[in-house]
């Protein structure tokens, strides 16, 4: 399993982030897959992602003042994912973390190594998305 942590200061509140980049906007910013469906499960978003080949849900939960979201079950390229969406307010914007931690299901040399750097692209999407939106 590897961790990888990406930030960046975006010129917005907290509010307006999180109003404007709800789960499946997440994901669709991500840019790896687009959203097939959404469906709210009590205290959780479930986002089931579609890219080439294979879809896959994602449960979305806010607990202890971030986001937090997981691959859920075994379809999908990852033994295991999960991800925190942390906000920061600041004087001049907010600094907004993602934090994740990946395992890749292949068994592939380097595996986890792989799955971090994509993930890495993935969420470094993310964030010029909500910076290329306010």
């Amino acid at each position: 399993m590897r961790e990888v942590t990406v930030s960046r200061r975006v010129d917005a509140t907290a509010v307006e982030l999180s109003s404007r980049f709800d789960p499946p906007a997440i994901v669709e910013a991500e840019g790896s897959f687009t959203v097939a469906d959404v469906r709210d499960e009590g205290d959780a978003t479930i986002v089931v992602a579609s890219g080439p080949g294979m879809q896959l849900p994602l449960r979305f939960e806010y607990r202890e003042d971030a986001l937090y979201y997981t691959q859920e079950g075994e379809q999908g390229p990852f033994d295991q994912m999960e991800t925190w969406l942390e906000f920061d307010e600041r004087e001049d914007g907010t600094e907004v973390r993602f934090r994740s931690s990946v395992s890749l299901a292949a068994p592939l040399p380097f595996g986890d190594r792989i799955a971090a750097w994509k993930r890495k692209g993935e969420l470094e999407r993310a964030l010029e998305a909500m910076a290329d939106t306010f």
